[in-house]
C-alpha cells in the first residue's frame, strides 16, 4: 500500500469519525469543533483529488467563517440544552424516517455516479480548462441564479445570527444614531481646566 492510499484512508476515517461526533456529542461547542475537524479533513481529501480550489474554499469559507460563526453563536446564546434534549425520544421516529429517506437518496446517487463515473471522468479529462476555470464557468455562467440565491440565503443566515445574539437588557448602553448625528460642539464636548492630580472626572 503506497503513501497516498494510507493518507486517503486516514483522512477518510477521521472525516467519518468527526462527522459522527458532530451529531452525537452532548456539548454543542464540542460539536462545532468536530465540525471544523471534518472540514479540514475533507479539504485534505479534495487536495488529494486535485481540486485545490475547493479545498481552499472549504477552509477559508466554512472553517474561517461559517464554523467560527457557529461556535461564537453557540457560546454567546444562553440556551438550556438540557431542556432541548428532553423531547428527543418523542421526535425519534420522525428523525428515523427522515434519515432512512436521506440514506436511500444517497444510495441512489452513489449508484448513478458509479454507472457514469468513467464517462464523466473522460469528459472533464478532455477539457482544456483547469479545475478553477471549470468551477467559475459553472457558477457564473450556467447556474448564476442558483449561486445568487445561495448568497441571499447566507445573507439571511448572517442577519439571523445577529438578531439571535442581540440582547436587550436594562442598564446596557445602546447606540442611538439620531442622537449621534444631532450632537454638536456645544452639547457634545466639555472643557475642564481645574483637574486635580489623583482625582477622577465626574461624568
Amino acid at each position: 500500500m503506497d503513501l497516498q492510499a494510507i493518507a486517503f484512508y486516514v483522512l477518510s476515517a477521521v472525516t467519518i469519525g468527526s462527522a459522527l461526533m458532530v451529531v452525537t456529542a452532548r456539548n454543542p461547542v464540542h460539536s462545532v469543533l468536530f465540525l471544523i475537524t471534518t472540514f479540514f479533513t475533507c479539504a485534505g481529501l479534495f487536495v488529494m483529488l486535485g481540486a485545490e480550489f475547493l479545498a481552499m474554499l472549504l477552509v477559508v469559507v466554512y472553517v474561517g467563517a461559517v464554523a467560527v460563526l457557529f461556535l461564537f453563536v453557540v457560546m454567546m446564546l444562553d440556551v438550556d440544552f438540557g431542556s432541548l434534549r428532553s423531547g428527543f425520544a418523542r421526535y425519534l421516529p420522525i428523525g428515523g424516517v427522515a434519515a432512512a429517506v436521506l440514506l436511500g437518496e444517497m444510495i441512489l446517487v452513489a449508484s448513478a455516479v458509479g454507472d457514469r463515473g468513467a464517462a464523466v471522468t473522460t469528459h472533464y479529462g478532455a477539457s482544456p480548462y483547469s479545475n478553477t476555470e471549470q468551477i467559475g464557468r459553472v457558477l457564473y455562467t450556467d447556474y448564476i441564479y442558483f449561486f445568487e440565491a445561495a448568497g441571499m440565503v447566507l445573507l439571511v443566515a448572517m442577519i439571523g445570527a445577529i438578531v439571535l445574539t442581540l440582547r436587550h437588557k436594562p442598564g446596557i448602553k445602546r447606540q442611538v444614531i439620531a442622537d449621534q448625528t444631532a450632537r454638536s460642539a456645544s452639547n457634545g464636548m466639555r472643557i475642564i481646566t481645574d483637574v486635580k492630580i489623583g482625582q477622577g472626572i465626574d461624568a
